[in-house]
Parts: structure tokens; sequence; C-alpha cells
């Protein structure tokens, strides 16, 4: 467990161990005694320091960042100058050669290093369309049970925060060799679906082991200026520098009628989805930018693109066949991902705001859900359908991964997709269930060649394990990832002034009424949180001169939707649900745990923002300057604290089991292994 150091804990404590976070091991806890017995295991840091925070994160989700091992890196194949990787004359003529006739290309956010997929869209000679997915061929390097294997198994998934990521395989694989980047030779696993030229529909279906050579690595919103015919952003694509004129042009309407196409087929798969139900459902992506100074200068929600959609459809789309291959070869031992339909008490909220607004949520079905959705638009006020989509996104069962041996089939269903079968085929870089998908997929094709599998494939007992293992790990990156923004949302507010700096003042709405507050809902920084109408002084908020409250005694009534503050002097104020409100963000400091968000609300009014603010702001960042802008302004503060960091290596030294590394997280790995089968039975 992590804590905040006190002097009190150890009669041999020093004082400069206050205002660190440490891990601490509880060993007893006398039933005459308030506090736990234990000893100290390592710090992690200093208090409100961004290291010390994300190493606190970490350790709270049980999260390992520890280097490859020299046996797990010995495993790696070797790509440089002086021996540069090359396709091997035996993989290509077991491989489909892609890299003549394909154009192949990828699109993903800006600075991505871990590029899982590729797309291609091309006429055949009958003048039917082949659309073509091409997902990195991981599993040719990272075989069964190897030191990779356990290892990448063991971590489940890449984690990522809100300014960095930890890898779960080797840089050497997940940036390089295993990345779809553009212009070199890489080995893939593709897709490949024969369609009507007019009507779309999937006419053949083709699985197997390519050869591919992507020709533009290009970011989300270079493919959406392409797709809206703006070409002037091929100045900002590398892969058109060095073109003359004619060969550029020829180029740039191969690529525009690619993406373009792409986009056609989305919509097309994207229609067929919604007209058995698919849920377009709300979630907020902050981006971190900073300043020339390395301090967070602004905290932005991701804008929603529709190239976004047209990847995501293809992706689904590839899934979805997968999954579909999968089952039926091995319809008692497949990974398959399922969303189980939520219960309906827990639209309940949903169904009352909606209702507050006129509108009619019926939630009988994925299909009559979607349906209403679409229709609770307010025209005047677009964030209300954003927040009844948030809401029923928070009703949601989670999606989980399952061995199709220990469910029946009509349980397989993934209810916000509206697929009767999916998994998760798109990204074996980052997801452990992907390579293991992968593998079912290779044995699947073996199969249909009357092949003798030559991996021996998990029982559906150790199949339902490993994803009990993979779901776990799964929630500890989604929780760590969100602990990470609340840091950094934290960060961007700290130490500022509530009353005088602009930033700590914004427009929020309204989504939820409680007993003694209101939740709010701030789209300016993606951030929800709860705004007491009730003071710890038992003083309520009262609507002074120019709609600015003030704390006076009084009482509150709470309806179903709305709630009145009234003074003992006769005055009131109502909050409605969706009413637009002015809030002041400030920090809450905790002495022992994280810093937290506080929500104000300061006028019943919404805020008036001048519409020029944002169009002036700078670009953000990319993600890997964003990386090297933290990590060197958090160097310049460990140098200015030189002094205070080895009196702590001193008291480190005396407290800790060991030297470096700590006997306690050794023994932790030990054990977290020694749950993992890693025999030859196990088969992956």
């Amino acid at each position: 467990m992590t804590m905040r150091t006190r002097p009190r804990a150890s009669p041999r404590a020093s004082p400069c161990r206050q205002d660190f976070r440490v891990v601490v091991r509880i060993d007893s806890w006398e039933p005459t005694s308030v506090y736990p017995n234990g000893h100290f295991v390592r710090v992690l840091g200093r208090i409100r320091d961004l290291e010390g925070e994300i190493a606190t994160i970490l350790v709270e989700n049980g999260i390992s960042v520890v280097p490859f091992s020299e046996a797990q890196m010995g495993e790696m194949p070797v790509n440089t100058p002086e021996s540069p990787w090359k396709v091997s004359p035996e993989e290509e003529l077991k491989r489909r050669d892609l890299r003549k006739s394909h154009l192949v290309f990828s699109i993903d956010p800006k600075g991505c290093e871990d590029v899982d997929d590729t797309l291609s869209v091309r006429t055949l000679g009958n003048g039917s369309l082949e659309l073509g997915v091409h997902i990195a061929d991981v599993t040719h390097f990272v075989t069964p049970n190897s030191y990779t294997d356990i290892e990448a198994r063991a971590r489940a998934t890449t984690y990522y925060l809100a300014d960095r990521r930890y890898d779960m395989l080797p840089s050497i694989l997940s940036a390089d060799l295993c990345s779809l980047l553009g212009g070199v030779d890489r080995y893939a696993v593709s897709v490949l679906w024969e369609l009507d030229k007019t009507s779309y529909e999937i006419k053949n279906v083709w699985y197997g082991r390519t050869i591919i050579r992507s020709a533009y690595k290009l970011f989300y919103e270079a493919a959406q200026e392409l797709l809206d015919g703006n070409i002037r952003v091929i100045e900002d694509i590398p892969e058109f520098k060095d073109l003359d004129e004619k060969r550029r042009q020829a180029k740039l309407e191969e690529l525009m009628w690619a993406i373009g196409k792409l986009t056609d087929i989305a919509r097309h798969v994207r229609a067929q989805r919604d007209r058995c139900g698919a849920l377009e459902l709300e979630g907020v992506e902050v981006r971190v930018q900073l300043d020339e100074k390395k301090n967070i200068r602004d905290l932005l929600p991701k804008q929603p693109l529709e190239v976004h959609e047209t990847v995501a459809e293809c992706m689904i789309l590839a899934n979805h066949w997968v999954a579909k291959k999968i089952w039926e070869s091995f319809p008692h031992q497949a990974l398959l991902r399922q969303h189980p339909p939520p219960h309906q008490e827990f639209f309940s909220e949903l169904r009352e705001c909606a209702k507050a607004k006129g509108f009619s949520i019926d939630t009988r079905s994925n299909k009559t859900l979607a349906d209403s959705l679409d229709k609770a638009d307010d025209p005047s006020d677009p964030i209300v359908n954003r927040l009844l989509r948030a809401m029923a996104t928070q009703a949601m069962s989670n999606a989980q991964y399952f061995s199709t041996g220990s469910c029946a089939e009509e349980e397989f269903l993934h209810y916000g997709l509206a697929l009767d079968k999916y998994t998760h085929f798109t990204s074996p870089i980052r997801r452990y269930s992907d390579i293991i998908v992968h593998r079912l997929l290779m044995a699947a094709i073996l199969k249909d060649k009357k092949l003798d599998v030559k991996e021996q494939l998990p029982s559906n007992k150790d199949l339902e394990e490993l994803c009990r293992h993979i779901n776990n790990r799964n929630r500890a990156a989604q929780h760590s990832q969100k602990q990470s923004t609340e840091l950094f949302q934290c960060m961007y507010f700290k130490d500022r002034d509530p009353n005088t700096e602009e930033r700590c003042t914004s427009d929020g709405v309204i989504y939820s009424i409680r007993t003694n507050g209101v939740l709010v809902f701030v789209p300016r920084f993606g951030i929800k949180g709860a705004a007491y109408l009730r003071n710890k002084d038992g003083l309520v908020i009262s609507c002074g001169p120019d709609t600015h409250l003030e704390w006076k005694p009084g009482s509150l009534q709470r309806f179903q939707n709305k709630i009145t503050s009234t003074t003992t002097e006769g005055d009131s104020v109502t909050f409605h649900l969706f009413d637009h409100v002015t809030v002041r963000v400030t920090v809450q400091a905790s002495r022992c745990h994280s810093d937290t968000i506080r929500l104000e609300i300061i006028s019943n009014k919404p805020y008036m923002i001048a519409n020029t603010e944002l169009s002036h702001q700078s670009p953000l960042l990319l993600k890997s300057e964003i990386v090297k802008e933290v990590t060197r302004s958090v160097e310049e503060a460990q140098l200015a604290q030189e002094v205070q960091g080895n009196t702590l290596q001193e008291e480190y030294r005396e407290y800790c089991q060991t030297k470096g590394r700590s006997l306690y997280a050794l023994l932790e790995e030990i054990r977290d292994l020694a749950l993992l089968d890693v025999s030859n039975n196990y088969g992956m």
C-alpha cells in the first residue's frame, strides 16, 4: 500500500521523509490498537511532484514498469544500420505479397509510434471493390511461452497515461519491426473482403499472413483535410515532399480516392449496425498542452472527426469477422469479447433527466435506446445530448473477454456494437488478447487447409483463467489512465488564485440533482464533479446582486428535476437539470490522498466567454513532445532539490530491505508469476 509518511509511524523516522509518498507493508494489526504494524519498503517520490504521483498511481494499480530483462531482449530480432532487418525468403514463399499490388496506408494520432493497423481499398479486375485491414503480425516475433510472451501475458496491455505510455512489448517490436511504418516492409495478418462496387455487400472474405509496405503514415487531421478536399495539407505529409508536380498530383488523386471510398464503405457498415441498434456513446478524452516554460497551459477535449469513425468501423468489421472465424473453427475455446445488456434500473436517472427536457428514452433494447438518444436533441443546447449519452454510458455494463466454452451462444452478444460475435484482433502490439486471437486465427486457417495445428491451443479452462487476468489488467489500465488525467487537471489549476485567474472560471451544466447539491459537467475541460449548495457550516447558497451567489443561513428542498435553496430571510434560488451556471474550479489539497478538483457555483447564469479565446490558442503539442517537456521540467526540479535528495537517499538506504529494488517488490513479482501457468501444456 502507499501512504504519506508520518514521523510518528516509527521512532527512527526522520523529518526529511515528510511530504514523500512511500510504500509500506502491513505485517499485523493488533485488536487492541487503532494503528497497524508494518515496515517501510521504498520511497516513491515527493508529494505533488509529477514523477512521484505517477509512481503512486502505478503502485496503487499494481502496474509493473520495470525494464525488459536480458533474457527477453535476447529473443528480439536485430534491426540496426549495420545489420538491417529484411523479409526472409522463407516468409516470402509463405505469405501473400501485397507490396506492389495494394495502396496501404495508416491513419493514427500525431506522434503515434506503435502503428498496429493499416488500410487499403482497390478496384478488382471483375469490377468489385476490395477492402483490406492489415494488422501487425506480432505472433511471428513472439512465440508461445517464450520469455517475451510470458512478460506480455503478465502485463496484458500497454498502459496509456495522460502524458506517457508503458509498453507491453519491447520497443524494437512495438515501435519498430511490428509497427506498420511508412515506406518499409512489414509482416502483417490481413483480412480482405470482396465487396459489391455499388451496394458494398460482402461477397467473399480472405484471411492470411501477408507482406505489406505502407505508403503513407497519415495523422487524423491530415486525412480529414483530404477527405474534405483541402489539398494544401499535403505540405504536412512527408511522403509528398520530394515528388515532382506530375507524380504528386497522381498520387494525391489516388490517396484522396482511397480515403473517400473507405469513408463511403464505413458509412455503409455503420448504417447496418445502426439498424441493429448500435449505440453512439459519449466519452471525453483530454489532452495536455504545455507552454514554452513547460507549465501546463491548457486541457483540451479531443475533437471528433469523421475519419475517426472511418478507421473505427473498419477495425470493428475486422474484429467481427475474425470473431466469427475463430468461433466456427474452435467453438469451445475461442477468445471473444462480450458486452452484456445493462440492468434496466441503471437507466432510471437517464430516463428522468431526459423527461425533464421533454424527451422520452426507451431502454427496452439497444435499438430503441439508440433511436431515443438520436431524437433527444435540443437545437439550442447540444450539450444536452452529450450528457444524455454520457449517462447512457454510465449505465452500461463493462465489456469483458471470455472463452466461448464458458457460456451459451446467446450470451456472446456485444450490446453496444449490436454484433452477435466480437473480439479484439486489431491491436496485438498493445493488447495480449489480440495475440491470442491471432494464434487462434492462424490455427483456424491451418485447420481449413486440413493441416495439423502446430501450436497446442489453450483449453476452455485455461483460456477462461487468462481472460480473468486480462480483464483485471484492463481495469487497472483504465483506472490508472483516469487517475493520471485527474492528476494533470489538478496540476493545471493548482497554485492559481481562483478569484483572479481566468482559467479557474468556466461554464458548467447541471446533469444530476443530489440532496445537498448538484453534479456539474464543465465542457471546456471535460471535468465532472459535485458542487455543494450547503457548506460545512450549514449555510446555503443565496442569490446576491448581479446573480452572484453567497452563503447564508437557510434550507434546501430537493425535487425530482430541480433543487431550491431558501434563506431564513425568504430569498430563494432554484437550479434545474441542464441549467448552465458559472463555476469556479479549484484544487482541494489532501494531507494523505491525491489532490482533487473542487467545483463551486458562483453564479446561476451561464459564464460568458469571448468567442475569440479558443481561436487564438496555439496548436497542440505532439504526444512525444509533451513527454520530453514534462521529463525536462522534472529533471530541473530534481536538480533544484539535490541536497534534499541526497539526504533522502541516506534514509532510503537505512530503512529499505535491499539495495535498489526492494525485496518485497521482488517477492510480489514472484508470487504473481507463480499464478501464471507457463508450462508447455498452456500452448499459446
